[in-house]
């Protein structure tokens, strides 16, 4: 598996240039490493924030699964997405509010083809909400298929 949770940067990681804000790094409760985070009184609504995981040497004609925690903390705080390069169109993976503040695991199955996918897009949407944050965090990306809970 390759671990691309931000603590470790082992994975190439980049803010977006066109967007509204940047994801900045907020400290983990348990004070073990930090992970990515949008505070819900950044920016106005609708404003968006992305950041891309570049991803290299993924084989053509091969499945992947990306796993990652996620949390979106308070009322109305906006919407996460996920898309894959070679599907700019529509996001492969979208949430608008959490139950609580609980951090929640998101899968993905990236299949490649012929075109390999060569990037992940973590592209958060601000909401109308002034408390709270939308965060990332625990970045995976194993060979094959998802495994069930």
């Amino acid at each position: 598996p390759v671990d691309c949770s931000f603590s470790r940067g082992v994975c190439d990681w980049k803010q977006d240039a066109d967007d509204d804000f940047d994801w900045n790094p907020a400290d983990r409760d348990r004070g073990d490493g930090y992970y990515m985070a949008v505070p819900a009184f950044v920016g106005h609504k609708n404003d968006m924030g992305r950041l891309k995981l570049l991803l290299t040497d993924l084989k053509p004609k091969s499945s992947y699964c990306l796993i990652f925690s996620y949390r979106l903390a308070g009322e109305k705080v906006g919407k996460l997405r996920v898309f894959l390069a070679n599907k700019k169109t529509a996001p492969v993976w979208e949430e608008n509010k959490g139950k609580d503040e609980k951090w929640r695991t998101g899968k993905i199955e990236i299949f490649q083809g012929a075109e390999t996918t060569n990037s992940v897009t973590f592209e958060s949407e601000r909401g109308k909400g002034k408390t709270g944050e939308i965060g990332v965090d625990n970045v995976i990306l194993i060979s094959g298929l998802c495994p069930e809970d």
